[in-house]
């Protein structure tokens, strides 16, 4: 992986703040009904990995309750540290090159997190490690390439721009190593890595504002980086974000991929 430019979606950055909003309205409700599924009960003992925001630290806070335990790790942890307070702790840790936390956990939770990693086969081995006998793993991932369209009815120009520019953002995510065919593999991961009881769905939202906002945030926060690799023109790019104030687009995201199994 190319690491010399980071991370492409910096916590730190203005606009991280409304990605993280618009990926919790599109995707909590998903995360939280595979997490209550899973049994998330008061007492529990859960590890949260690549934390960002703070909303599903908060939910599986109000479920384990005082007696219970969340662990919430990032590599950078700014956006999430406002959820720091008991049973919450916030810790700033590298899935992909750390020591594991050095626990057991009920339940570990990783969402949009292993296409970005590097060693995204360590990371699930940590996670996977850190289970107790009887304990969960659910992983959520993106795949970009199983449906890599942003406009998936290209009618005009306006959708040819959008499309051009998203192929330009995954391309800039492939250089830094994302693996942005990786949600589709996960169950067989689990499987081979001796998980039971493995199960996966997907999820596919089209036409939500949240989609318009989360876009429209992602190309604010790799504006300079699209435009220094010659991908797009400041021209393009505020043409691309009107077309999308305008309310009138048919936006998609990837496919989120969730998938989760029991240790014995």
């Amino acid at each position: 992986m190319t690491r010399s430019d980071g991370y492409l979606l910096d916590n730190g950055q203005s606009e991280a703040g409304r990605r993280f909003a618009a990926l919790a309205t599109l995707f909590d409700p998903g995360t939280f009904r595979h997490l209550e599924n899973l049994g998330v009960a008061p007492g529990g003992r859960c590890w949260e990995v690549g934390a960002g925001g703070t909303s599903v630290i908060s939910w599986l806070a109000e479920r384990v309750g005082p007696a219970g335990r969340v662990l919430a790790t990032d590599i950078d942890t700014s956006c999430a540290t406002a959820a720091a307070r008991p049973p919450v702790e916030v810790r700033t840790h590298d899935v992909g090159t750390g020591e594991p936390p050095g626990e057991r956990f009920d339940l570990v939770h990783a969402r949009l997190v292993l296409v970005h990693v590097p060693d995204r086969d360590r990371a699930l081995r940590t996670m996977i490690d850190s289970l107790r006998p009887g304990g969960h793993l659910l992983i959520e991932d993106a795949d970009p390439a199983l449906q890599p369209l942003l406009c998936p009815e290209e009618y005009g120009p306006a959708q040819e721009l959008a499309n051009r520019l998203r192929r330009g953002f995954r391309s800039l995510l492939a250089e830094r190593g994302a693996d942005l065919s990786y949600g589709r593999r996960l169950p067989r991961l689990l499987r081979e890595a001796g998980l039971k009881d493995v199960r996966a769905d997907a999820y596919f939202p089209i036409t939500s504002p949240a989609c318009t906002e989360l876009e429209a945030a992602t190309v604010r926060q790799v504006r300079s980086r699209l435009v220094a690799a010659g991908l797009a023109t400041d021209e393009e790019i505020d043409r691309h974000l009107a077309h999308l104030a305008s309310g009138t687009m048919d936006l998609a995201t990837s496919p989120m991929i969730s998938a989760w199994g029991r240790k014995e």
